[in-house]
């Protein structure tokens, strides 16, 4: 397979990349440390220039992965090239040498690019003094390839072809026997290809030889006259656009059916169809350059097609060993029952001869001679012409056997049957030995009859097998080559459970990278309360306030990611709005890479349990994007998954009563009034607002379930209806309620209030006390036990965590505690589709950071919304993705494990969990395709330290593992 270009392509490529000069350099990337990227600008017009070092240059439409951190020799390009425009591109003589000029007189710079041996890449000042170099290196003793060095220009050959002198001097240098190709290729600039198509257009084989197809004296002249052309091919390739082509081999391969379909697989590229081509299939593009860009782009598609189909022909050879196998035993077991039969048979006819050879041997060993002198005996004998001694040709008396040679004494001379060799054991007589080997040969047909029988069964199971493991191939690969890796994948990340994208730096360099490019206006900067955390980052594109139990989830994500988790401590985390994270430091300090100044006050989070999952997300096919909106969002009361009849039942607790006549005529009037004021707000939205003393109800959002709660003894907790959809209970936390029934349970449910406008406290709260059902006065009891060791500090800042952002009264300006500068709170309408929960300005954030501009939505949630972790039967998924994340969010996912801080490897800990996966009856066989399909470096490689993982029936699989 061609990787590299040669001096026919350099030439063909640089006249099409003449449109190139004049464009300015936007930016420079790193591919790797041997392939750069270069795009360059002029108004509407944009290319990309691809480098890569001793390879090739051309322009490319692909998306190539780009390095996360841009490497040294990649920010000296960035720092000289920068803006500077393209002014000159051409070859260096006929060498393989670029050289690509940025700018003029003193203020040029030069790029030499290298396309031979190992390559390299040099950047030079307009006197060609190297600035800096790739790969330094010195040639010979005098050449040397380093900064401050000045680049030697005038090694470069300018000669295409040699004269017709030199010519028949390299002839007459070669070997007899030495191919035209090996002889020519290093005196010759014009490569390989064209070389082969001069051979070929001169009559001339491809692999012709001095001294044997080629007289040097005799064909010297005319092959030149036929190298004289090349002139006229390199003349017309500098001054027109060469049209491009890529050579391809054609490959069989079998489709479950048996059917054979063929794979062409890329070879090689060029920019003229040579005539040892023309007879291959090839692919035609407009441009030499689109013929490269295409060529190196698909060619990792096309290694998993060849490895595809080599995997496709180990899957059918080892289908035809077995065949070979079962034939091959059949056939040994028939040869052994013939001989079986032969043996039984010669024993029988020489039955005498056999019976007088054993008696003889055992009347020997009864006689107490040695063995050594047994065999003495018996070379006496046969030397003597006995004929019962001379059959015996061996002993083997340590197994109780003497070997005899038998032949068939009534067959003729000539006939075919030759004297055999065969063990007779001496506990046994003729007839007994004759016996045993009727015996084997039933023992072996009976084998051979089971053989034949199992072998159905045997192949039909190996091509089922075969048939399994081709569709698995074609499976992996169709996946493999559907897979896209996503830009956030080189980091930690997670999708929150309210469709939050989540990312995390893997090192200091990458912290460096996500707040400097990845930190938007309206995101979220989170971080451990902890020293040399990972920055996790929350990406925000709609600009609006993010609910507490993302912040919670990133903060989970955070604590995990530190050494908190190896050294197994609890601790929290703070977050951040994005324009509180700076670089810049007041003091002029340095920064270190991955350090950041945080201005303003920290809203710090509740300390998490250090409690993460391993689960798969699936990338779902566009038709069936729809099935699964809405699936990751913040949750609402008109949700199904919330229990109104538990919000009901808690209203229902809270309800006062009084067995006075005058406070339930009271009640009954104030029921009146309620449901007047209620029926005027449902036609006509009114600020009035009701209240019931000694009684506050308390939201808890920070679970998937709203829970509401009764605190005693508090300030007077106010109920509003401020729309048909919108309820506030106390703090001015919005509720929404669309489903009437859920709206009339809720209403009815609420106390019934009594007003006394002069009663102490202390009379109230003992006559509401008395007047509490059964069953409240242990509940409150239990709430008072829960909370006793929660100071007025503690319930300030839950409270501020989890108070809504709902409509808020607070229509005054606040001042800036840094300054006389005034900002105006943006007033923000309550979305009913909506539940957000913020903290308050005056203790989570500074009123300087409130974002004024919306920027709007951005492609994340798009992105976001392809993925689900509960596929159903009727889905169509393209392919898995592992993620790590905190466990509440993989809470609804079907594939989950948990993890936790322990002894166990990170690989084994994911090995173990794909095992459970792949052992789930409820998994489809598509999912499971899918997983296998995930490369086994990706897997592992989120999972935080050590871990101990935790799932039903993982004890049975690690074991196993």
């Amino acid at each position: 397979m061609k990787t590299r270009f040669n001096t026919f392509d350099i030439t063909c490529s640089i006249t099409e990349l003449q449109k190139l000069i004049g464009m300015r350099v936007n930016q420079v990337y790193d591919i790797d440390n041997k392939a750069y990227l270069i795009r360059f600008q002029l108004y509407e017009e944009k290319h990309v220039l691809l480098l890569e070092s001793g390879n090739r240059i051309h322009t490319t439409g692909f998306e190539w992965p780009k390095n996360v951190a841009p490497s040294g020799f990649t920010m000296k390009l960035r720092k000289h090239l920068k803006n500077k425009r393209l002014e000159k591109l051409e070859q260096i003589g006929v060498d393989r040498v670029i050289d690509l000029q940025f700018g003029t007189g003193e203020a040029a710079y030069h790029i030499i690019l290298e396309l031979y041996d190992r390559g390299n890449i040099i950047l030079t000042d307009c006197n060609r003094i190297i600035l800096n170099v790739l790969r330094p290196h010195t040639e010979g003793d005098k050449i040397r390839f380093a900064v401050r060095e000045k680049y030697p220009e005038s090694r470069a050959h300018t000669k295409l072809i040699p004269s017709l002198e030199e010519l028949r001097d390299i002839f007459k240098a070669a070997k007899s026997g030495e191919t035209l190709k090996k002889v020519l290729n290093p005196h010759l600039e014009i490569g390989p290809s064209v070389l082969e198509h001069i051979l070929v257009t001169s009559g001339l084989a491809t692999n012709c030889k001095v001294g044997n197809d080629f007289d040097v004296t005799r064909d010297v002249e005319k092959f030149y006259e036929s190298l004289l052309t090349t002139e006229k091919i390199f003349n017309d390739a500098r001054s027109n656009v060469s049209k491009g082509y890529i050579v391809q081999k054609k490959q069989s391969k079998y489709t479950e059916d048996g059917k054979e379909e063929y794979l062409y697989v890329n070879v090689e590229f060029h920019p003229f169809l040579f005539e040892q081509f023309k007879d291959r299939p090839f692919k035609e593009f407009e441009t030499f350059d689109k013929a490269v860009d295409d060529y190196f782009s698909n060619m990792e598609g096309q290694k998993l097609d060849v490895k595809a189909l080599q995997q496709e022909r180990e899957a059918l050879k080892k289908l035809e060993n077995v065949k070979k196998d079962h034939e091959k035993r059949l056939s040994s077991l028939s040869v052994t029952q013939e001989i079986d039969v032969m043996k039984a048979e010669l024993i029988t006819k020489n039955q005498e001869l056999v019976d007088k050879a054993i008696i003889v041997i055992q009347s020997a060993i009864a006689s107490q001679v040695s063995w050594d002198e047994i065999g003495i005996l018996l070379k006496e004998a046969q030397s003597r012409g006995d004929p019962v001694a001379s059959i015996i040709k061996q002993l083997k008396l340590e197994s109780n056997h003497i070997t005899l040679l038998l032949s068939d004494p009534y067959e003729e001379e000539d006939s075919e049957i030759k004297p055999t060799l065969i063990d007779i054991n001496l506990n046994l007589s003729a007839f007994g030995n004759a016996t045993k080997y009727y015996t084997q040969k039933r023992s072996a047909a009976s084998k051979s009859q089971k053989t034949i029988e199992a072998q159905g069964k045997a192949l039909k199971s190996a091509e089922r097998k075969t048939k399994q493991a081709l569709k698995e191939v074609q499976t992996i690969h169709s996946i493999n080559k559907v897979r896209k890796v996503y830009w956030f994948e080189k980091f930690y990340w997670f999708i929150s459970s309210e469709n939050y994208l989540v990312i995390g730096g893997r090192d200091q360099q990458q912290n460096e990278l996500i707040v400097k490019r990845y930190l938007r206006g309206g995101d979220i900067y989170v971080h451990a309360d902890i020293s040399g955390a990972s920055s996790i980052v929350i990406k925000n594109p709609a600009g609006g306030p993010v609910p507490p139990k993302t912040l919670a989830e990133a903060g989970n994500m955070a604590v995990a990611y530190s050494v908190a988790w190896e050294a197994k401590v609890v601790t929290g985390a703070w977050w951040v709005n994005s324009d509180q994270v700076s670089k810049t430091a007041p003091t002029g300090e340095y920064l270190t890479t991955g350090s950041f100044i945080i201005r303003g006050k920290k809203n710090y989070l509740p300390p998490c349990q250090l409690i993460m999952g391993f689960g798969f997300l699936f990338r779902l096919e566009d038709s069936s994007i729809e099935r699964h909106l809405n699936e990751r969002r913040v949750r609402t009361l008109d949700d199904d998954d919330v229990d109104v009849d538990n919000i009901t039942e808690i209203c229902n607790e809270i309800k006062i009563e009084d067995d006075d006549d005058e406070d339930i005529q009271e009640e009954d009037e104030e029921a009146e009034h309620f449901q007047k004021q209620e029926t005027q707000l449902n036609d006509k939205t009114d600020d009035d607002e009701f209240s019931f003393p000694d009684t506050r109800i308390k939201i808890d959002l920070s679970g998937p379930v709203v829970k509401l709660q009764v605190e005693k003894s508090k300030s007077t907790a106010k109920v509003e209806f401020a729309s048909e959809d919108v309820v506030f209970l106390g703090d001015d936390t919005p509720i929404k309620i669309n489903n009437e029934h859920k709206k009339d349970a809720l209403r009815n449910s609420m106390p019934q209030v009594h007003f006394k406008q002069d009663q102490a406290e202390e009379d109230s709260q003992k006559k509401n006390q008395n007047a509490l059902k059964r069953g409240q006065r242990g509940k409150l009891k239990k709430m008072k036990e829960k909370y006793k060791d929660q100071d007025e500090e503690d319930k300030v800042l839950a409270m501020a965590v989890l108070k809504s952002d709902g409509a808020s009264k607070n229509k005054n300006k606040n001042k800036d505690p840094s300054g006389p500068k005034q900002v105006k709170k943006k007033k923000q309408k309550y979305n009913p589709n909506e539940l957000s929960v913020q903290s308050e300005p005056s203790i989570s954030q500074p009123l300087e950071n409130i974002d004024e501009e919306d920027p709007g939505p951005g492609p994340e949630v798009d992105m976001l919304d392809q993925f689900t972790g509960k596929p159903v039967p009727e889905d169509e998924l393209l392919f898995a993705v592992p993620v790590v994340a905190p466990y509440s969010t993989l809470t609804n996912y079907k594939f989950k494990v948990k993890l936790q801080p322990g002894n166990g490897k990170r690989g084994k800990a994911a090995k173990t969990a794909l095992a459970m996966f792949m052992k789930d009856k409820s998994t489809l066989p598509r999912e499971k395709d899918l997983i296998k399909a995930v490369k086994d470096e990706s897997i592992a490689r989120n999972i935080p330290g050590k871990v101990k993982i935790s799932a039903p029936q993982i004890q049975k699989i690690s074991k196993k593992t």
